[in-house]
């Protein structure tokens, strides 16, 4: 078992303020596989009085230096690209080909993309009546990191960070810490100045909430659910920070019959289902014309009972488990939920599959005729479960697709483009998915209402960790 109890905090691996240990568990075979500490006020107060002190020199660093920097740690992840695939695979479940392919290839992507971005910022211009504009770095940001999307979410926030000339405190998630560790080596190999870049371990109530109140942190960027980031706020609120926010979604998928049934209904499913059902974003609502409903029904049946579950160490298509017992209640709860409300089950539905009565696995659920208003509809489950609904019109359909509190994303599959772009215009969704339309890699993610507020990627997640100062010269006309 791995011993990762210390900190990095001002370029060192230094011991924790106090002993606080918590096991990391494997979730495919609930055995521990790595302790860790749990940080308290003392050590953010630590991290966030380096970050404080290098922001003064750094954030003078010019674009080259941070480029240079920011080249290096691209090279190093590629490097150690394998090694921080299995540590997601050991610590989320992912299944090792999706790990590979999927989890740790965004840590290359992503990072290519800001690093795309930053060529092309300007960083002082003329504005049109002769002022100077000119973006400068926040200043010390906290960051805290869900465990869903693990390295993710970290490149998406500590790299903006980093290419702006900002300092940050990172608090990645208590369950899946392993990766952001690893990061924290990359970093350090890459030589970013000490306190530049800080991690301490730790859980929402205590370590992630004495980051969002500190009076020295000038920017929050959260991801997670929805309670928590509005707890973030909350904390954050009396020293007026910045906060960015990336929450929880209800995903609408749009099935109209003109769609190519077979192949889009297929990949519905199968999106939905994938790293388990826990992604923000997946589609977990698809919306089906009622004229092709029965055929949509037919085809998701025989996707969902296809669909393997497995040894996330094993390669292969199969799904693993849940992250976290915690996790795998919270989906037996909703899948009950829905069987409760009326829904018709069309494949799964609650308890493990066989075999798998070790970890935390969960069969592939599919619900039909469920209305808009079940909790299965409502809720963000969070795992491998799909809710069918049917509608009779366009504008049914897009009633029912805003209907939500959430507002992350949202796909639409029609043969007719004029009317994939009419729908898309009307959808409340920070990003609109057009027949497997894929997110790319520089283009902003994010999500209106209760889904959050800002963008991280490409040059809108730059802008996030940037302030803009007017100048104002007496001849600017």
């Amino acid at each position: 078992m791995l011993d990762k109890r210390k900190f990095y905090i001002n370029g060192e691996w230094v011991e924790p303020a106090a002993q606080n240990d918590l096991y990391v568990l494997n979730p495919a075979t609930e055995k521990p596989i790595a302790v860790i500490s749990l940080g308290t006020a003392v050590d953010i107060d630590r991290a966030v009085a380096a970050a404080k002190k290098a922001f003064q020199s750094y954030s003078r660093t010019g674009l080259e230096e941070r480029l240079a920097l920011l080249e290096k740690l691209l090279a190093i992840y590629k490097r150690r690209y394998d090694e921080m695939a299995d540590t997601i695979t050991a610590e989320l479940g992912a299944p090792k080909t999706m790990s590979r392919e999927q989890q740790a290839d965004v840590g290359v992507g992503h990072l290519q993309g800001y690093i795309d971005a930053l060529k092309r910022l300007k960083l002082r211009e003329k504005l049109p009546n002769g002022d100077t504009l000119m973006r400068e770095p926040i200043g010390v940001c906290g960051l805290i990191t869900p465990w869903n999307w693990p390295i993710n979410q970290i490149a998406l926030k500590v790299v903006p960070a980093l290419a702006t000339g900002c300092t940050c405190v990172l608090k990645p998630s208590e369950f899946t810490p392993l990766n952001a560790l690893l990061y924290a080596e990359m970093i350090d190999e890459a030589g970013f100045p000490a306190g530049v870049f800080n991690l301490v371990n730790g859980d929402g109530l205590h370590a992630g909430a004495a980051l969002s109140k500190h009076k020295d942190i000038d920017m929050m960027s959260f991801t997670g659910s929805t309670r928590a980031g509005i707890a973030v706020s909350k904390d954050a609120a009396d020293t007026v920070k910045r906060v960015t926010l990336e929450l929880g979604g209800k995903s609408p998928n749009i099935v109209f019959a003109d769609a190519d049934l077979e192949a889009r209904v297929t990949a519905g499913v199968l999106e939905c289902f994938n790293n388990s059902g826990q992604s923000c974003d997946a589609p977990t609502r698809m919306l089906v014309e009622r004229s092709a409903y029965n055929d949509v029904v037919a085809i998701a049946r025989r996707i969902g009972r296809e669909a393997e579950v497995g040894d996330p160490a094993k390669e292969g298509s199969h799904i693993g488990p849940l992250v976290s017992h915690i996790q795998y209640e919270r989906v037996q709860a909703l899948i009950e939920a829905g069987v409760g409300e009326g829904a018709r089950l069309v494949v799964g539905g609650p308890g493990k599959p066989e075999g798998f009565e070790t970890g935390y696995f969960v069969k592939p659920t599919i619900f039909a005729d469920v209305d808009n208003s079940m909790r299965i509809a409502r809720e963000e489950v969070f795992g491998p479960v799909l809710s069918i609904i049917p509608f009779d019109t366009e504008e049914e359909a897009i009633a029912i697709a805003n209907d939500t509190s959430y507002g992350l994303a949202a796909y639409v599959q029609t043969g007719d483009p004029e009317r994939a772009e009419r729908v898309a215009a009307r959808l409340r969704a920070g990003m609109v998915h057009i027949n497997g339309g894929p997110h790319r890699y520089g283009s902003p993610f994010g999500g209106y209402k209760q889904s959050g507020n800002g963008r991280e990627g490409g040059t809108f997640g730059l802008e996030d960790f940037l302030e803009v100062k007017t100048v104002h010269l007496p001849d600017a006309a």
